[in-house]
């Protein structure tokens, strides 16, 4: 089972830094944060994201679902959304199913078909995936959820964005020892950030990393990354990759995949 990391940055980005790099990925100019799960599961449909899987060989007529984090320009755009939907359509005939929290009020285009996702309730995918979205400790009137998605035998976290765990999703957690957990990054290795309550820091995961294995959200076998970097906060890649795995975290890029 694959996992693509599509985009790894935050909403710093401007549209000057990928001037020259329309045809390729760099790790240090990260585009807005979005993933892949095998070919048809799309993790945020953001600014970037059809370029990103352009880039990275994905074939957008091939998704069946889009699984939405919260409603922030950098992970939902409209336009993609309908160019996306549009192109599943005229290929296939069939609805891209989108899957967004329950009380989500966006504009959405046609040709999609619309689950509203109640939190910590489990949901089915055709192709046997289960998905639950999860409280994220976030702006709240942009809809914010993590996800826990359970495929073929392993459980993945996508946390993109939140600050620490609220008190509700942290017990949904435990016990889980997921396969890869993935963590909103924003902020770099430094204290005193004012951000604590929307985004996390280095200094904020390697906090909480003991306690998430204290209580079984993780444990050896787990695989830990870190996404949704701002490049404005954080060193290059090639430090910040240094100083995550001393903590046994790996620090992901644009193109970025695993093999689950």
């Amino acid at each position: 089972m694959k996992f693509c990391f599509l985009g790894t940055g935050a909403a710093d980005y401007t549209a000057d830094w990928y001037t020259g790099l329309e045809n390729r990925f760099d790790p240090d100019i990260r585009r807005a944060s979005s993933a892949i799960l095998e070919k048809n599961l799309l993790l945020d449909c953001g600014p970037h994201v059809l370029d990103c899987l352009r880039i990275a060989g994905y074939d957008p007529a091939e998704i069946t679902d889009i699984l939405i984090t919260h409603f922030h320009s950098d992970h939902f755009n409209a336009a993609n959304l309908e160019k996306i939907a549009a192109d599943v359509y005229a290929r296939s005939g069939r609805l891209v199913r989108l899957w967004i929290r329950e009380d989500a009020e966006p504009d959405l285009p046609e040709k999609v078909e619309v689950h509203r996702m109640k939190l910590t309730e489990t949901y089915q995918l055709p192709d046997g995936t289960r998905l639950t979205g999860l409280l994220a400790n976030h702006q709240q009137g942009v809809w914010p959820q993590h996800l826990l998605i359970e495929k073929e035998g392993k459980k993945i976290f996508y946390g993109m964005d939140g600050g620490w765990f609220l008190t509700e999703t942290y017990n949904c957690l435990r016990d889980q020892k997921l396969d890869l957990m993935i963590l909103d990054c924003t902020v770099g290795d430094y204290l005193g950030d004012y951000r604590l309550a929307v985004h996390n820091s280095i200094p904020m995961i390697r906090l909480m990393i003991p306690s998430l294995r204290t209580v079984g959200i993780i444990d050896d076998h787990t695989r830990l990354w870190v996404s949704h970097l701002a490049r404005t906060l954080h060193v290059s890649h090639q430090e910040t990759e240094k100083i995550c795995l001393k903590e046994g975290i790996h620090t992901a890029y644009d193109g970025c995949s695993l093999e689950l």
